[in-house]
């Protein structure tokens, strides 16, 4: 997964800054008002809800946007959606699986959105569940390295449920079981250790190496599929060397 992970944590790095920010807002506040609806507007005692405005905040989103989404999700404000949590499965190139996860007010959009990505991008749409046994939901934290060492890191998430520690540059990434999630970003932020991104995850069991030839066609299908408003996440289970991310890189 680390050739993923660096993969993920580059994209989110040039996220803030390009030209999607736009669309990158409105779907980090879809997830805010969201949270909000099922768990109550209150961030102190809505764990999901906390971590979605964490988020917000960490990309830029105005806090202005970001109150209004929790008071729609709440019911404080007029305005809020019908979001409908929908994930479809499929294939992409060099057999990569993927787990493709839609946030939508409009299910045959979302679907037609969907399978035109795949198709046009060399995927295929899969069966449900043909797919979802390789991944497993877990808790993810990227924390950025500052002076921070590895052992200075485990020393403070371990009691709390981290199952391991990668080293991704110039971040670390904490995984750990998905209902764990909650306890070891509460453990950082006591230790006053500043996270990027607390989030709840799908990590692969099995992995698939790509060469030089097919990441390009895999990241070209992923950003196809991200650019739809519909789709919150994508995940996939590939992996990619340094040495294939930097040839890729200099080209």
């Amino acid at each position: 997964m680390s050739g993923h992970s660096k993969w993920a944590t580059t994209k989110h790095k040039k996220a803030v800054i390009d030209a999607k920010r736009g669309k990158l807002f409105a779907k980090l506040v879809k997830n805010i008002e969201v949270a909000a609806r099922v768990g109550g507007g209150d961030p102190d005692g809505n764990p999901t809800l906390f971590d979605a405005i964490q988020k917000a905040k960490k990309t830029s989103v105005p806090n202005d946007n970001i109150e209004r989404a929790r008071k729609r999700g709440a019911g404080e404000e007029a305005g809020g959606s019908d979001w409908q949590n929908i994930t479809y499965e499929g294939y992409g190139p060099a057999g990569v699986a993927m787990l493709i996860e839609c946030l939508t007010d409009n299910k045959n959009r979302a679907a037609t959105e969907v399978r035109t990505s795949m198709t046009r991008n060399g995927g295929q749409m899969a069966d449900p569940g043909s797919v979802a046994y390789m991944f497993t939901r877990k808790g993810v934290v990227i924390v950025p390295k500052g002076d921070l060492s590895e052992d200075d890191l485990l020393e403070v998430v371990l009691e709390a449920g981290a199952e391991e520690i990668n080293d991704l540059g110039e971040s670390f990434e904490i995984v750990s079981d998905a209902p764990d999630l909650v306890a070891v970003r509460t453990a950082l932020q006591k230790s006053d250790i500043d996270y990027d991104s607390a989030d709840s995850s799908f990590l692969p069991s099995v992995s698939v190496p790509l060469d030089e030839q097919s990441a390009p066609k895999v990241f070209k299908l992923i950003d196809a599929l991200e650019d739809s408003d519909d789709v919150q996440n994508v995940y996939a289970n590939f992996d990619v060397s340094d040495e294939v991310m930097a040839a890729i890189s200099e080209e």
